[in-house]
């Protein structure tokens, strides 16, 4: 229904976030981030994780209505991630949205993570072209998608990553490389100073008889880890700025190569990027001289929209309250592997115990 306010829940990974969102414009939105605690593991971790977001979501919650302007008397509808991500982590923003929606006596509804990442963009640029192709790359996804009309249609697949994807790839190979996490950021800030071509680092499924869409970005860390290490095994300290900006270089050139092949063999003049990994310097950059090359417009969200936050899942709400959608069951749960079909995600099963 129009002039709904949807309030968005995000706690799938590190970030607890809450965004509202009305016929398709962003109210106002808070993050927190349980990222400093993961710093000294190098990677997250789901308990930590989960007890952030226990502490996290009241506080966000309120921020964000107060930053709109709002009260939680004026939410019509609440979205929440219910897939994929930290089962945990997950859940505990699950509860915490199914308190809010019963209090308050409004639908509630799933979202797939991956179908907020894609929303985002709406967000900044207005509804999606339909169709337009969107490279969704994150810390655990790289896919290709064909996408219509995401409220109503099912996403179709044209590639996805068979291994690593492109952001763990960054952050295991910060890690070999003595950067801090995570390591998508620290990777790129190192390369400002280094030669793209310095190391000739691969380029993973490129090749004639691949398959054209899909990913494969583990060799690639393989390779910057051996590269590394025959530095170290001479007593070397590695040319870590080179290292930096050879690999992101062949991230973003693998990345963009694809997503332009697909627009051009489906007859498609959008890509959309998004995920975390569209915040990376390198990728926004070719991808921008690669699609005007090519003829195709590029839309990408700003950086506060790449990574994970409330505002996403608060856009695909939105997105489904004005398409009629049904809003979810009862007994909704969670489902932490959930593949990318629709943007409603609403799988149902038995209450995971309570944490303590």
């Amino acid at each position: 229904m129009a002039g709904t306010v949807v309030l968005g829940i995000e706690s799938s990974c590190d970030e607890t976030g809450a965004g509202l969102v009305r016929d398709g414009r962003l109210l106002g939105q808070a993050l927190a981030s349980s990222m400093d605690e993961h710093a000294r593991f190098g990677g997250v971790v789901p308990e930590i994780a989960a007890r952030a977001h226990l502490e996290a979501f009241t506080p966000v919650v309120r921020e964000a209505l107060d930053r709109a302007g709002l009260r939680t008397a004026d939410v019509g509808a609440v979205a929440v991630t219910t897939g994929p991500g930290l089962s945990g982590a997950l859940q505990v923003g699950l509860a915490g949205a199914k308190t809010l929606a019963h209090s308050l006596g409004v639908p509630l509804y799933g979202v797939h993570h991956l179908a907020g990442h894609v929303a985002a963009d709406t967000l900044e640029h207005g509804p999606l072209p339909d169709p337009c192709v969107v490279l969704i790359v994150s810390g655990g996804h790289t896919s290709l998608l064909l996408v219509r009309d995401l409220a109503r249609d099912p996403v179709v697949h044209l590639g996805d990553t068979l291994d690593d994807a492109a952001g763990e790839c960054f952050d295991k190979a910060a890690r070999l490389f003595g950067l801090p996490y995570p390591g998508g950021p620290a990777i790129d800030r190192a390369a400002r100073e280094g030669d793209p071509g310095a190391v000739a680092f691969p380029r993973p499924l490129t090749g004639p008889r691949d398959d054209p869409y899909a990913f494969s970005f583990s060799g690639l860390k393989t390779a910057a880890a051996r590269w590394a290490e025959r530095y170290r095994a001479r007593g070397e300290r590695p040319p870590l700025a080179d290292g930096a900006a050879s690999l992101q270089e062949a991230v973003a050139d693998v990345l963009t190569r694809k997503a332009v092949a697909a627009c051009r063999e489906h007859g498609v003049g959008t890509l959309v990027v998004v995920g975390g990994v569209a915040a990376n310097s390198r990728v926004r950059e070719l991808a921008e001289e690669r699609c005007r090359a090519a003829g195709i417009a590029l839309r990408v969200p700003p950086l506060r929209l790449c990574t994970d936050n409330g505002a996403m899942i608060a856009a695909v709400g939105d997105l489904l309250v004005r398409a009629g959608a049904a809003p979810a069951p009862l007994d909704l749960s969670v489902d932490p592997s959930a593949p990318l079909e629709y943007a409603a995600l609403h799988p149902v099963g038995r209450a995971a115990p309570a944490l303590v």
